[in-house]
């Protein structure tokens, strides 16, 4: 599948996803608190994307059957929300798309509930950084490549791993597009980098091995020493110059 270059009016789009979506983290930052259940969070996600005349981008997806994926300690990416109550300390990963006039904007967060280890702390902040370190590189004239090594290097560096069996993907009319984007070394260069691409940048760090293990329910992803994990997400535009990160309010 090609790399699709988005228009102007295409983009214009995109951002108005984009900003739906980040706003739609923002909310449920505000609402995270000790004894709520994940499903009451999914729902609170749910009507401010509605709100927003937008749709939720995960709702159906594949089958998935929320509209938020909330991934407790252990879980990597895909928790589904249910009856589950947070607690004091838990490391909290919020997953979160949304469809505007047929576009999609696909953002991360990790949020910590009270105190936690400071290993804890180090890894959600790490895994926010090694986004950050990545997205030096995501410009035009720039190969994939360079993104997956600044992001791996930077996580080894600090003593965590990254998930290799989970990447970062294109973005558009669709919530997977090409190219994939691994946040780890590859023996290729990968595509060039054009004005006009769009792509979701998601690194996922552990504490301990990169190794995961899918759950029974289809969907949840864990640690395969059930150490904590943490997830960090944007959707942006390649630019000439620095990225435009169209998630982030």
């Amino acid at each position: 599948m090609p790399i699709t270059i988005k228009s102007e009016s295409e983009i214009k789009k995109m951002r108005v996803a984009g900003e739906i979506t980040g706003k739609a983290l923002e909310v449920a930052e505000k609402n995270i608190c000790v004894g709520i259940t994940t499903r009451e969070l999914d729902k609170i996600i749910e009507n401010y994307i509605r709100s927003r005349n937008a749709v939720p981008g995960f709702l159906n997806y594949r089958g998935y059957p929320a509209s938020s994926c909330i991934s407790i300690n252990e879980e990597v990416i895909h928790g589904i929300p249910g009856e589950r109550k947070l607690k004091a300390g838990d490391v909290v990963s919020i997953d979160v798309g949304a469809i505007f006039d047929g576009y999609y904007g696909d953002a991360a967060r990790t949020f910590i509930l009270g105190e936690t280890s400071d290993e804890n702390k180090k890894l959600v902040e790490v895994t926010r950084q090694s986004f950050f370190e990545g997205i030096k590189f995501a410009k035009s004239g720039c190969h994939l490549f360079e993104i997956s090594e600044a992001v791996q290097d930077y996580v080894e560096k600090n003593g965590f791993s990254v998930v290799k069996d989970y990447v970062g993907h294109g973005i558009g009319t669709n919530m997977h597009e090409a190219p994939e984007i691994p946040n780890y070394k590859q023996n290729r260069r990968g595509p060039k980098l054009s004005a006009g691409m769009t792509l979701a940048i998601e690194p996922m760090v552990n504490i301990g091995t990169d190794r995961v293990i899918s759950l029974d329910d289809g969907w949840t992803v864990i640690t395969a020493d059930k150490k904590c994990s943490a997830h960090y997400e944007n959707t942006i535009l390649i630019c000439d110059g620095e990225p435009e990160i169209l998630t982030m309010v």
